[in-house]
């Protein structure tokens, strides 16, 4: 823990930090402020093929039927973004930067669009199209066949494949066995093998059958959390205006605020704000552009802004909400979260839900979870068909499936300092290539 602790602390530090915001700059200037589009790129999402005449023509039967359809392909991607990152992460974000990490968390999904719109086309530029019919891309084959260096291209695999272990699998399935055991009394074990069978069922059916599923599920659990945090915010509403004030001043401040909060002043605000921003948005990582390219659409604007949008409801609105609550909540109720562990005070801020608090944060939380490990499971699968070919694909998915039970049983520390050093080791690859093939993008 130790060393993995000042391993971050160096990779998290300012360099990657001024190079992961210098990128979001710098794509939201070159393309012209992308995010002002967001309203179109809502619109695409939904009907896209209205929008894009091209789009129609260029899908043929094969390719429309085996691969995803746009909005299927950034349900796939809100499926994995939207998780334990949103509920779990904000609250570790608030814990240990303090209420100002909300506002970088924040500002990390603004400019973020930016960086997802450039990863999503030139995945889409760069993809390749299988004998079957399915389209494969992401970073691994932009660095492959757009910069023609296949060693970057595996190490971003590499790393790809380790992240599902650890992001896909590990840090859900311990955040639904301690919310389970909290809220009911369950038994980690007993939770592991079910999230374990779920998950299973649903990936052996490939692609289509993950994109069905989160296209179906996704948008209905969003909306089902959003209200809850609505309804808190309306219970908060005297101590809305003082919240975003605190996080605005802490967000800039050097010196610790009082409140119980372990915030370590501007730096660690921006190091976990940034780096929980990261985890769940994942702009700067390049995953969602693996789902981005499974889409049947041959133009790479139309995808790269319907993708952009999941940046958006993942970030802008999801984890800004939920900071929101959590710092509400310390006004609000003080005594609270003492004595709270870093990972609860989403769960003290529900706890003022009526009737159903509890409950309904861990119920979100485990629907969260299950479609972020099935989405998580096709970027895995991805990564390890890129290493070995569709030989190594059984093995994955047994050795995926089996993480999540064993997920179920790390200690939770230890889960999310992994996780910080596997998305700074995904970064660079990713930002790379983007900063390469910078000149392709077109806006």
């Amino acid at each position: 823990m130790a060393l993995l602790e000042q391993i971050n602390d160096f990779l998290w530090g300012f360099p990657l930090i001024i190079l992961l915001m210098g990128t979001h700059i710098y794509f939201t200037c070159k393309l012209r402020f992308p995010q002002k589009n967001l309203f179109r790129a809502i619109r695409l999402s939904l009907f896209c093929t209205q929008d894009s005449p091209s789009l129609e023509k260029s899908a043929t039967s094969q390719s429309a039927e085996r691969n995803l359809s746009p909005f299927s392909a950034l349900s796939t991607t809100l499926a994995a973004t939207l998780g334990t990152g949103n509920i779990i992460g904000v609250s570790t974000a608030v814990a240990l930067g303090g209420p100002g990490a909300i506002f970088w968390c924040w500002i990390t999904g603004i400019l973020g669009m930016a960086t997802s719109y450039g990863e999503c086309y030139l995945s889409v530029l760069y993809r390749q199209r299988k004998e079957d019919g399915l389209y494969v891309g992401g970073p691994m084959y932009v660095l492959k066949n757009g910069l023609h260096n296949r060693k970057l291209g595996a190490l971003y695999a590499f790393c790809t494949l380790t992240a599902a272990f650890g992001v896909g699998c590990t840090t859900q399935a311990n955040s639904v066995t301690r919310a389970t055991d909290l809220s009911f009394g369950l038994s980690p074990h007993l939770v592991g093998v079910a999230l374990a069978v779920v998950t299973g069922l649903v990936i052996l059916g490939g692609i289509r059958s993950i994109g069905n599923l989160c296209e179906r599920t996704v948008p209905a659990i969003s909306f089902l959390y959003l209200f809850g945090c609505i309804l808190l915010l309306v219970l908060y509403r005297h101590q809305l205006v003082t919240a975003v004030v605190w996080i605005i001043k802490d967000a800039f401040s050097f010196a610790s605020l009082s409140g119980g909060v372990a915030g370590a002043g501007l730096q660690r605000a921006l190091r976990y704000g940034i780096a929980r921003g990261l985890f769940t948005n994942e702009a700067g990582i390049g995953t969602s552009a693996i789902a981005a390219a499974a889409s049947h659409t041959d133009n790479p604007k139309i995808q790269a802004y319907v993708s952009m949008t999941a940046v958006f409801w993942d970030t802008v609105v999801m984890c800004l909400l939920t900071g929101l609550v959590v710092v509400c909540n310390m006004l609000y109720d003080p005594d609270s979260i003492a004595g709270t562990a870093e990972t609860d005070l989403t769960a003290a801020a529900f706890a003022h839900l009526p009737y159903v608090g509890d409950a309904f944060l861990t119920i979100s939380l485990c629907a969260f979870a299950v479609t972020t490990l099935i989405g998580w499971s096709y970027f895995g699968e991805k990564a390890a068909e890129y290493l070995g070919g569709n030989r190594t694909i059984p093995l994955y998915k047994l050795f995926y499936v089996v993480m999540i039970y064993l997920g179920a049983v790390i200690p939770m520390r230890l889960v999310w300092e992994c996780t910080d050093l596997i998305n700074g080791l995904m970064a660079l690859p990713n930002l790379l290539a983007l900063w390469w093939l910078r000149r392709e993008i077109k806006s």
